[in-house]
């Protein structure tokens, strides 16, 4: 089930307000901004795609290190940047640490981008909402 989101344009440019479910989150352009620094580097876009890529359960640290061909001490260091950001999770199974994708930062950080695409005329925008449209698997 797919969240409503509702976007409100606020007076101050730097500031969205996002509902979800009756539950108000405002994304900071200086959260985006640390967003953008983590990903600025192509280790650390590469360990992010992947992740979003295989989805909400993620991957152990070592699987990620393998499927990238990374050292895994080098590797530690990008997902701690990435995990600071608030754009990945972690959580620990046993004796091993999972990292997903934090995808409520993703949308967050999306409609951070787009709400104030186009000058607010939605049919304008038509080429990047069909993009983010999900079509319901039967």
């Amino acid at each position: 089930m797919i969240a409503e989101l509702t976007l409100e344009l606020r007076p101050q440019a730097h500031l969205v307000k996002l509902r979800y479910f009756g539950h108000y989150r405002i994304m900071k352009q200086e959260a985006a901004i640390d967003i953008f620094a983590a990903l600025a580097q192509p280790t650390r876009i590469s360990v992010f795609r992947l992740l979003v890529q295989v989805g909400p359960a993620g991957l152990p640290a070592l699987e990620i290190a393998r499927r990238l061909n990374v050292v895994a001490s080098t590797l530690s260091g990008h997902l701690s940047i990435l995990k600071r950001s608030g754009i990945l999770t972690a959580t620990r199974h046993q004796r091993e640490i999972h990292y997903a994708a934090n995808l409520s930062a993703v949308n967050e950080l999306i409609a951070f981008l787009l709400s104030d695409c186009c000058g607010g005329q939605v049919s304008n925008c038509g080429d990047i909402l069909s993009l983010l449209a999900l079509e319901e698997s039967p």
